[in-house]
């Protein structure tokens, strides 16, 4: 067996953020006659899609895990997502569905059996290594299961997977449950690659703050230059914008650069270049910038490129961005080439993303991880003043919870609105909303905006005649039905959206916070 990691972090069930504790194993049958699991993952990684695994096996002996294997799956129609994880094998060519579950072979009908069944020892070595990781006896009731057998105990929708194929090759779950215990006690299914559940996006919201990153460098560099001083808050401002972690950037460049010291740095400061871009070999100088802004730029699009693959909002000024495999490195563990399950990367060096990661908990003060959230669900709560958006739109909403830490606390369900943010808890991964419950700030989909004070109000004047006021900051919410003109206005705060880099909040709106423009077609007076 091998194990390849393709988590589906476009669809909507992976964004949805919910955990289970794992108590069984759900075998599936894709009911469509697709060798290949590349179909089904391209059309299931995205925000639109209404079901998702958390594993595909080909007969091959690859695996393609999609799902962190403790994330609630889209697998079942019924409450054994609560508890299963969902394997599905792909089923052969060389067959055609007559209506229902019934099918009949295509031709001369080869290699129909010889799929099956290789596509059964697969899941046989994938189910041993699953129950002795989440150690379940497989032969226990309703341990390892079908898709039909959860029907018949409640917790399933109505079909007749596996079964459907299996037994027209005399092919049980009774000797499917035999033969993965008999895999365990032989050793078979105890590798595989480590969940990737507690590891570091590189998309989302900074977790570290402005004070916080200029007291570490002054800590570790107290010679270090004021001009690195001024600029540390860009890392978030153009973080922000393309939707990066600017504190990940940050650590990076501190790794890069010595801590801004440039001892042993393949550049210097006045390259603006933080992040040794173009340095492919030893003794190549690097590419260079005109200024701080545009350097940190380009690193933030890089991290973006591996990141994600999304479009840039911001013009490309990174050189580089075209010979990275877009979305090659989600998390900042597989920043470097050996650690990455794909051999792509930033470095070259093993343990690179794990030493960001390092600087990363030394700028926000946190030595290490703990509880399900791999934070620290139980430090106090910091005062904030703001409110937190939430857009996300699919079918299970968004958890809120009644501590700062992931598991079972659930208490309710939120989908898009606008909520009041009293402060921040377990290392900055949780919002504390006013009703006292917690709602995550490491997803794309929950977007803080924070309030400003009349003094950090300005006035713009609008470019264009026609800009839409809408009711909320992002082409995602609804219009006034008025345009401004090309007239100043008041802007009293400013907030994140859809379609914009910026939107901003009109003095005249503030009361009921209903009114909000585009920045993008103003100028600052």
């Amino acid at each position: 067996m091998k194990l390849i990691q393709s988590i589906l972090t476009k669809s909507g069930c992976y964004q949805a953020g919910r955990t289970i504790a794992v108590k069984g194993l759900m075998i599936h049958s894709m009911g469509c006659p697709q060798p290949r699991a590349s179909a089904f993952i391209s059309n299931w990684n995205r925000g639109d899609a209404n079901a998702c695994v958390h594993a595909i096996v080909e007969p091959g002996g690859d695996v393609y895990q999609t799902l962190p294997w403790n994330h609630r799956g889209w697998h079942c129609g019924g409450a054994g997502n609560n508890t299963h994880i969902g394997v599905e094998m792909t089923e052969p060519a060389t067959i055609r569905y007559t209506g229902g579950a019934n099918w009949t072979e295509t031709g001369d009908g080869s290699g129909t059996r010889e799929h099956v069944f290789a596509a059964y020892q697969c899941a046989v070595e994938l189910f041993a290594y699953l129950c002795r990781q989440y150690k379940l006896d497989p032969l226990a009731d309703g341990v390892v299961i079908s898709h039909s057998e959860g029907c018949k105990k409640g917790i399933a929708s109505n079909h007749g997977d596996v079964e459907h194929i299996w037994n027209r090759f005399g092919l049980t779950m009774e000797q499917f449950r035999k033969d993965i215990r008999t895999a365990m006690e032989n050793g078979i299914g105890s590798g595989g690659n480590p969940d990737i559940s507690s590891y570091t996006k590189i998309m989302g919201k900074a977790v570290a703050t402005v004070e916080q990153m200029r007291e570490y460098i002054e800590k570790k560099n107290p010679s270090v230059a004021q001009s690195v001083l001024h600029m540390v808050p860009l890392y978030i401002s153009e973080g922000e914008v393309e939707g990066v972690r600017g504190d990940i950037a940050f650590a990076q460049s501190c790794l890069e650069t010595g801590n801004f010291g440039f001892s042993g740095s393949a550049v210097r400061l006045e390259q603006n270049n933080f992040c040794g871009m173009g340095v492919t070999s030893n003794g190549m100088k690097g590419n260079s910038f005109d200024t701080p802004q545009i350097g940190i730029r380009a690193q933030i699009q890089h991290l973006k490129a591996y990141g994600s693959t999304e479009e840039l909002r911001n013009g490309k000024v990174d050189p580089r961005f075209q010979y990275v495999a877009r979305g090659s490195a989600p998390f900042v563990e597989w920043l470097g080439i050996p650690d990455n399950p794909q051999g792509k990367g930033w470095a070259a060096g093993k343990g690179y993303g794990e030493k960001i990661l390092s600087i990363l908990k030394s700028i926000v003060g946190d030595a290490g991880g703990s509880g399900e959230s791999g934070g620290k669900p139980d430090q106090p709560v910091k005062p904030l003043s703001g409110y937190v958006k939430v857009f996300y739109k699919g079918r299970d909403g968004v958890n809120v919870r009644k501590s700062p830490c992931m598991g079972n606390n659930v208490d309710q369900v939120v989908f898009d609105g606008i909520y009041t943010v009293t402060g921040i808890s377990g290392d900055g991964q949780w919002y504390r909303l006013k009703s006292g419950l917690y709602i995550t700030t490491g997803k794309e989909y929950v977007q803080f905006m924070e309030k400003l004070s009349g003094a950090d109000s300005y006035m713009v004047k609008v470019e264009i005649p026609d800009l839409n006021i809408r009711r909320g900051p992002g082409t995602d919410c609804e219009r006034t039905g008025k345009f401004t003109g090309t007239v100043v206005f008041t802007i009293v705060e400013e907030a994140d959206g859809a379609g914009a880099s910026k939107w901003g909040l009109l003095k005249a709106y503030q009361k009921e916070r209903n009114g909000w423009i585009s920045l993008d077609y103003t100028v600052r007076i």
